[in-house]
C-alpha cells in the first residue's frame, strides 16, 4: 500500500475515480459509490438521465471528509440510494477551488455556516438548489441522517424538478448579482482605513490566549501581516504585542509540533492546545513569513528558532527531489503498523509510558515537566469527542526552560541541553510509527508561498539552503507548469501528471514569490518573469466592467458564475494579493499604470474596504503601501562581495514592508535600465559597493559606510498624503 492509499479499503468497488492523480479523489476508487469527477462525462449523464447532482467536495487530510466517507460512502446501502437517484460528483477542492468557492458561497448564504466536506445538490446544468457540510449516516439528534437527506431531495426532485429548477436559476441570478454588486465611484482610502482595520481586529482579540476570537482558533497569518504593518507605520505598541503574544502562545501550544517542526491546521480549543492535525504547506509558508517578520522588528532569536523549525520540516517532510512541495500531511494515520484502524493525531500522540520507554528515568521527568505530561493524559473531554486522545497528551509548553532548570535544581543550559536530546530521542521513536498519508500533488500556488517563505528566510537569516529551496521550486514551476509561448501557468503537478489551468491564485501567489525571491538573489530572469505573469493575469483574469480579478479564466464553461472577491481568510485572496503585487511592479518595473490598476482594485471593494475591513486585512496590507511613499534601495556593487553582502545585510535585517530592493551590478546595470532609468547612474563609489536609499526616485547621498545606511533606514519614512 502506498502512502496515499491509507485510508483505501476494497469493498470490490471501483468507481470513475480510478483514473485521477488527486490523492484525495483516490481515496474514494474504491467506494460503492458511483464517483465521476468534475467533467463532461458526468454533466451530459445527469441530463440524459434527468438526474440531480449530487456534489461532494473535500480534501485528502480532511479529518470529518474521511469520518463521512467510513460512514456513508463505504455504506453500500446508503451508495445504492445515491446511485439511483443522483449523479455522483467528487471534488478536490485544492484542485479545483474555483468549483469550491462557487458552492460553498451558496452553502454559507442559505445555512449560515460551512465547512468541509461539503455536500451540494445541483440541477443538471449545475446551478445549486440544497447544501450542506458533514452529515451522519443516520438521524440522530433531532437531525435527519445523510441517508434520510440523499431520499428527501431524490422525492422532491421527481415530484417538481421544474420548481427546483427555476429556485436554482434564481439562486444563480443572486450570486452573480452579488458578485457584480456595483462599487463606489471612488475608493476612500485613507489612513483612517488601516485604523478602522485595526480597530475591528483588535475587538477581537483574546488577551488571555493570544488569537483572535473564541474555540475553535485559527492562525489567520494575514492578520499579523497587517498589525505588523500597521506598527510599522503608526508605533502602536498594542498592534505588536498582540502579534507577538499570539506568535508565542502557538509556539508553545499543541497546535506546534515541539518535535518534528511545523504547525497543524488549527485548535479546536481556545488555548492552542488541542489541533486538527492536518499540517497544510500553505500555513507553513505563512506562518513562517510571520515569525521572521517578528524577528525582523525585536530580533529576538524565539522568532528566528520558529522559522528554522517551520522550514526545516518543509525541507525533510515536504519537499521533492525535482524542487516542488507538496501540499499536505494527513490529521489521520494507522494507530498501529498493520492496522486499518486509523486515528486523529495517532502519530503525534504520547501516553507518559511510552515516553518512559523511549527515555531515561530523569530525562522523562524534565521533558513531561517542560511539555504537560500527565499519566492519565490532559485533553480534556470536551476537546475530544470521539474519545481518541483518553489517556493520551498532546505536547505543549507548560514551564519554560528557567522554570524547569528552577524546578530540578539544574541550571538553563543543562535544561536545554536536556530537553534538545530527549526530543530528538522521541522524534527517532515516532518515526517508526506508520506516518500521516501524504498529498503528495505539487499546488503553483501554495508553492508561490512557500518560495516567498524560503527567499525572504534565506535572505534574514543568512540560510543558502533557504534561497535555494525557493529557487529550485520556482525553477519546477517554470520548466512543469508554465507555458512560455502564451505565458500561462497550470495549477497542479502529480507524479509527472500536469494538469487544470491556472487561477487567479496560482498567479498572484507565484508572482509574490517571485519578487521575494529576486529581492533575495537578485536573478534578473525572476523579476522578468514575474512582469510577464502580470501581464498573462491582466490578460485572462482582469473584470473590465467592474474593476478586480475574477478567479477564473473565461475559458471554463462549467462554472455558473465567475466568481470575484477578496477574502482574506486561512490564505489571502487573491485580489489582495494582486494588489500588492500591482504596487510593488509599478516600484520595480516603473510601470505606472500598474499602480492605476491597483487604485482599480481598491475601488471594485471600496465598500468591503470602507465597512468591513478586518475581513481583508490582506487587501488593507497593499492600501498601507498606496498610502506610503515606498522607497527604492539599490546597492551598486558585486553581488557576491562582501561590501555588498554587508550592505544588504543591514537593510535585511530591518523590518522594512514597503520597500523595493535592487542590486545593480556590471551585468544587472545593462538589463534593470530599460524599465528602471534611474539606476543608470548609480555606480560603486572609489570601488566600494554602494548603497542608493531613495523615495519617489529622490535619492539621499550615496554611500560605502554601513552605518551611515541603517541611520538612513532608520529614519521614519514620510507617508503619501
Amino acid at each position: 500500500m502506498t502512502e496515499q492509499s491509507a485510508h483505501q479499503v476494497s469493498y470490490g468497488y471501483t468507481n470513475h475515480l480510478i483514473h485521477e492523480s488527486s490523492p484525495y479523489l483516490l481515496m474514494h476508487a474504491h467506494n460503492p459509490v458511483d464517483w465521476y469527477p468534475w467533467g463532461q462525462e458526468a454533466f451530459d449523464l445527469a441530463k440524459r438521465e434527468n438526474k440531480p447532482i449530487f456534489l461532494s467536495v473535500g480534501y485528502s487530510t480532511c479529518h470529518w471528509c474521511h469520518v463521512m466517507e467510513r460512514e456513508s460512502f463505504t455504506n453500500p446501502e446508503i451508495a445504492r440510494i445515491m446511485n439511483e437517484n443522483f449523479v455522483n460528483i467528487k471534488v478536490d477542492r485544492e484542485e479545483r477551488p474555483d468549483v469550491d468557492k462557487i458552492y460553498m458561497t451558496f452553502v454559507q448564504a442559505t445555512t449560515g455556516s460551512g465547512g468541509w466536506p461539503m455536500s451540494v445538490f445541483l440541477t443538471p446544468d449545475l446551478k445549486p438548489f440544497f447544501g450542506g457540510t458533514y452529515w451522519p449516516p443516520v438521524d440522530g439528534y433531532g437531525r435527519p441522517g445523510f441517508s434520510t437527506v440523499l431520499e428527501r431531495v431524490a422525492e422532491a426532485w421527481k415530484k417538481d424538478s421544474a420548481r427546483i429548477e427555476r429556485s436554482a436559476d434564481d439562486i444563480v441570478k443572486q450570486l452573480e448579482k452579488s458578485v457584480n454588486a456595483p462599487s463606489d465611484e471612488k475608493a476612500r482610502v485613507t489612513d483612517a482605513t488601516l485604523s478602522r482595520a485595526y480597530q475591528q481586529i483588535k475587538s477581537g482579540y483574546d488577551p488571555a490566549n493570544g488569537g483572535f476570537g473564541g474555540a475553535p482558533k485559527f492562525p489567520r497569518p494575514v492578520v499579523f501581516n497587517f498589525l505588523l504593518r500597521y506598527y510599522a507605520r503608526t508605533g502602536d505598541q498594542a498592534a505588536l504585542q498582540m502579534t507577538l503574544h499570539t506568535l508565542h502562545a502557538m509556539a508553545e501550544g499543541g497546535v506546534h509540533d515541539h518535535l518534528g517542526g511545523g504547525f497543524h491546521r488549527y485548535s479546536v480549543d481556545a488555548k492552542w492546545h488541542v489541533p486538527h492535525f492536518e499540517k497544510m504547506l500553505y500555513d507553513q509558508a505563512q506562518l513562517a513569513i510571520a515569525y521572521l517578520e517578528a524577528y525582523q522588528i525585536t530580533h529576538d532569536p524565539f522568532y528566528a528558532g520558529t522559522v528554522h523549525d517551520i522550514l526545516d520540516y518543509v525541507l525533510r517532510d515536504m519537499h521533492s527531489a525535482h524542487g516542488g512541495f507538496f501540499s499536505a500531511e494527513d490529521a489521520d494515520s494507522q494507530i498501529e503498523k498493520g492496522k486499518p484502524e486509523h486515528g486523529e493525531g495517532a502519530f503525534y500522540l504520547w501516553t507518559a509510558h511510552q515516553i518512559e520507554e523511549v527515555l531515561s528515568q530523569e530525562a522523562a521527568k524534565i521533558l513531561c515537566y517542560t511539555y504537560d505530561v500527565e499519566p492519565q493524559g490532559t485533553v480534556a473531554p470536551h476537546n475530544d469527542p470521539q474519545g481518541e486522545f483518553t489517556g493520551k497528551n498532546i505536547l505543549q509548553v507548560a514551564h519554560s526552560v528557567d522554570d524547569t532548570a528552577k524546578h530540578f535544581g539544574k541550571s538553563p543550559e543543562e535544561i536545554r541541553a536536556a530537553l534538545a536530546n530527549a526530543r530528538s530521542k522521541l522524534l527517532a521513536a515516532r518515526d517508526q510509527r506508520p506516518r500521516p498519508p501524504l498529498d503528495d500533488k505539487v499546488l503553483t500556488s501554495w508553492n508561490g508561498l512557500m518560495i516567498s517563505a524560503f527567499a525572504r528566510a534565506g535572505r534574514v537569516l543568512g540560510e543558502a539552503a533557504y534561497t535555494e529551496a525557493a529557487q529550485g521550486a520556482a525553477d519546477f514551476i517554470q520548466s512543469k507548469l508554465y507555458n512560455p509561448q502564451d505565458g500561462a501557468l497550470l495549477r497542479r503537478y502529480r507524479e509527472g501528471d500536469l494538469g487544470i489551468g491556472g487561477f487567479l491564485d496560482d498567479y498572484t501567489n507565484l508572482i509574490q514569490g517571485l519578487l521575494d525571491l529576486y529581492e533575495t538573489s537578485f536573478r534578473i530572469s525572476d523579476l522578468v518573469w514575474a512582469i510577464r505573469l502580470q501581464e498573462t493575469l491582466d490578460r485572462l483574469f482582469w473584470d473590465d466592467k467592474g474593476g478586480g480579478y475574477f478567479h477564473t479564466a473565461p475559458s471554463d464553461f462549467s462554472i455558473v458564475v465567475r466568481m470575484r472577491d477578496a477574502y482574506d481568510g486561512a490564505e489571502p485572496s487573491g485580489n489582495s494579493l494582486a494588489a500588492l503585487n500591482l504596487l510593488r511592479l509599478a516600484e520595480m518595473a516603473n510601470r505606472p499604470a500598474w499602480r492605476e490598476k491597483a487604485d482599480k482594485v481598491f475601488l471594485a471593494f471600496s465598500r468591503q474596504i470602507e465597512h468591513a475591513p478586518e475581513t481583508l486585512p490582506q487587501m488593507i496590507c497593499a492600501v498601507d503601501f498606496a498610502l506610503s511613499k515606498p522607497r527604492q534601495i539599490v546597492i551598486a556593487g558585486d553581488r557576491d562581495g562582501h561590501d555588498t553582502q554587508a550592505l544588504l545585510h543591514v537593510v535585511n535585517h530591518r523590518y522594512l514592508p514597503n520597500k523595493v530592493l535592487f542590486v545593480a551590478d556590471g551585468q544587472d546595470r545593462r538589463r534593470l535600465p530599460a524599465s528602471l532609468p534611474f539606476v543608470q547612474g548609480m555606480h560603486p563609489i572609489d570601488g566600494k559597493a554602494t548603497a542608493y536609499v531613495c523615495e519617489n526616485y529622490t535619492c539621499k547621498l550615496p554611500t560605502t559606510d554601513p552605518a551611515q545606511v541603517a541611520q538612513l533606514l532608520d529614519e521614519k519614512p514620510v507617508n503619501a498624503e
